[in-house]
């Protein structure tokens, strides 16, 4: 449990700020940090087919959580050091010099975090089930609870924590947004969950491996396969099952298991683009949030802190439907099966984009209109003491006042100013003065020797000020009023409480896709399969974060919205595709049909060995002769 609760602090703690790290540190644009991202949670769910294969085959479980939990420290450890910015930082300017350094870095980093989280995945609840005997089913049960209940504890503070650290600033030389912190801090949780898994070691039970079914299933599949190929011509006859071709060296009851989960598993092609609409909110959605105001009255929310809705709605919404939602929809007569709830947890999902599409739309009209490629931006400053007219070539004469600032766009040279508005909600804040200040934040302190005068204004997120200090200012009560401030960029106006819908919407369509589909899966499977569409589910994960990869590349949408849009468009159409595959669907009670056929077997057993027998002829012989 504690090392259970640990990992997954870790690995979400450090997903929570990776592609912010990607974006500011590492200096790659949206579109590479959401792709680099999406490829790194696939690896993670591809990987625990590895994991589960090497700990029933060879390892055993204990051996390869503690080996793969070294690595996967590793892999956090090498993620901390990649964030170090003072390493390759020789001019001291904040920025490191060598940045190849840190890529690769970070990319070995992942690639062992990815090898770890995925490869235990598997075998920790495993391990965990085989520390109770079989009449010991309350125990596990509880166990199981707070296994869960670890779970989600651990995604839920690290996505409070890490947040706040990656916002600390931090550093030898220069002072910069501490991601080295953010993810420290998770590498040392887990050499806390490797030390504490390891001490308990005398204490476990530990089942030699046996064996994997995944591997017999492969086999099984691929000689089914090859037997069709070299039967294919028309002398052979046809058999009611392409798996039935597996006969001549397989055991009959293992081809009927493989053909219960082959059922499964083709109900499961639909699935990955729920996953690749689910996964963005760590990606996308993460981004969209750096655009928005984080004010919550007294509270500032980070933008990769309102990833929390998510663990924070699930156990909300879990027992609520559990107890509350479906009991009320079976009371109106209606029959809700697991295949229907996994469809309306698609279409929630889906609604949960339209959602993000519409925030989009409100942040768009609040982005600031940079010139175009035909224009400069100009920035006029009278910084006397009576009016003046300017005359610009090709341009209207413009009149400023005496300390006045004029900001526009002209068809005019070349010049260097804002071409962005500041990003993670940052400001940008410019001075025009003949006094020295002191600049903390939302205030400035002016001083001429023992005089002084404070400033004080809301900057709010993501905004570009210039202060104007003229040469007639003069120190008193009434300071404030002489200095002009202009307003470059206003500052993001669109909450982020305006994302809370679309969590909702994701999260309720997780509660009701995803922990649906994992009781579907087990209640369909045979009894020795359960890790293999456990395997297939995971499977389909990692196929849905491809897929972001995929749509965002061949698209090249512009509009952020119209991206959105598209995403939620493809799983509504998913979506219809999968109701009618339900529909057609027959439920099944594998363990029912296990028990027929084997009767079945064994009777056929009986038969074939009583026409083996041989027969008893009573024959009455007359006039023997010796």
């Amino acid at each position: 449990v504690v090392n259970e609760f640990c990992e997954r602090f870790s690995y979400y703690g450090m997903r929570a700020v990776l592609v912010l790290y990607f974006k500011y540190f590492l200096q790659w644009d949206e579109d590479l940090a959401t792709s680099i991202y999406h490829t790194f949670v696939a690896l993670c769910y591809l990987t625990p087919i590895l994991g589960a294969i090497v700990a029933d085959s060879w390892l055993g479980k204990f051996k390869t959580i503690i080996y793969l939990s070294i690595v996967y420290t590793i892999g956090q450890v090498a993620m901390a050091v990649s964030a170090v910015h003072d390493i390759t930082d020789s001019n001291r300017d904040g920025t490191p010099d060598n940045m190849t350094f840190h890529v690769v870095l970070s990319m070995v980093g992942l690639f062992l975090i990815a090898l770890g989280t995925g490869g235990i995945k598997p075998c920790v609840a495993a391990f965990g089930g085989d520390q109770f005997s079989e009449h010991q089913d309350k125990q596990r049960r509880t166990f199981f609870s707070v296994f869960y209940l670890c779970i989600n504890g651990g995604s839920l503070l690290s996505t409070i924590i890490t947040p706040i650290l990656r916002g600390q600033e931090c550093g030898i030389y220069s002072q910069q947004k501490c991601y080295s912190l953010a993810f420290g801090v998770p590498a040392a949780l887990m050499v806390v969950a490797l030390v504490v898994f390891i001490v308990g070691s005398g204490m476990y039970y530990k089942a030699e491996p046996e064996g994997n079914i995944m591997l017999d299933v492969c086999k099984c599949i691929g000689f089914a396969i090859k037997n069709r190929y070299r039967h294919r011509s028309k002398q052979y006859p046809k058999r009611q099952h392409w798996m039935d071709w597996a006969e001549e060296k397989y055991d009959k009851l293992l081809i009927a298991q493989i053909k219960m989960v082959l059922k499964v598993l083709f109900l499961y092609i639909p699935l990955p683009m729920f996953w690749t609409l689910f996964d963005q909110k760590g990606s996308r959605w993460t981004l969209q949030a750096t655009t928005m105001n984080g004010y919550f009255g007294q509270l500032v929310i980070q933008p990769d802190q309102m990833q929390t809705f998510n663990p924070i709605l699930i156990l909300t919404l879990v027992p609520i439907m559990d107890s509350v939602i479906y009991p009320l929809i079976k009371k109106c007569g209606f029959n809700f099966t697991p295949l229907k709830r996994m469809t309306v947890g698609m279409f929630l999902a889906a609604m949960a984009f339209v959602c993000a599409a519409l925030v989009q739309v409100e942040i768009d009209k609040t982005l600031p209109v940079f010139p175009s490629a035909s224009q400069s931006q100009l920035k006029l400053l009278n910084m006397g003491s009576s009016a003046v007219t300017v005359n610009l070539t090709g341009n209207e004469s413009l009149t400023l006042n005496a300390a006045q600032v004029c900001l526009c766009n002209v068809i005019f040279s070349q010049t260097k100013d804002l071409t962005s508005k500041p990003e993670q909600g940052n400001n940008e804040i410019r001075f025009l003065a003949i006094f020295s200040f002191l600049m903390i934040r939302n205030k400035f302190s002016l001083s001429s020797g023992s005089q002084s005068c404070e400033y004080i204004k809301d900057f709010g997120f993501g905004s570009s000020y210039t202060f104007f200090i003229p040469s007639t200012f003069v120190f008193g009560p009434n300071c404030q009023d002489s200095i002009t401030v202009v307003e470059d960029i206003e500052p993001n106006s669109v909450h982020m409480a305006l994302q809370i819908p679309q969590y909702f919407f994701i999260t309720a369509g997780e509660v009701m896709f995803s922990v649906t589909g994992l009781e579907f899966s087990y209640s369909q499977a045979p009894s020795n399969m359960k890790a293999v569409l456990q395997a297939g589910w995971l499977f389909t994960v990692a196929v849905g974060n491809f897929i972001v990869l995929i749509v965002a590349e061949i698209a090249k949408l512009p509009n952020k919205w119209a991206e959105y849009v598209l995403f939620a468009s493809l799983l509504v159409l998913v979506c219809i595709i999968f109701s009618i595959m339900a529909y057609f669907y027959t439920y099944i009670d594998p363990s029912e049909i296990e028990v027929q056929f084997r009767k079945k077997v064994d009777d056929d057993e009986d038969d074939k060995d009583k026409q083996q027998k041989p027969t008893h002829l009573n024959i009455k012989c007359s006039n023997i002769r010796k």
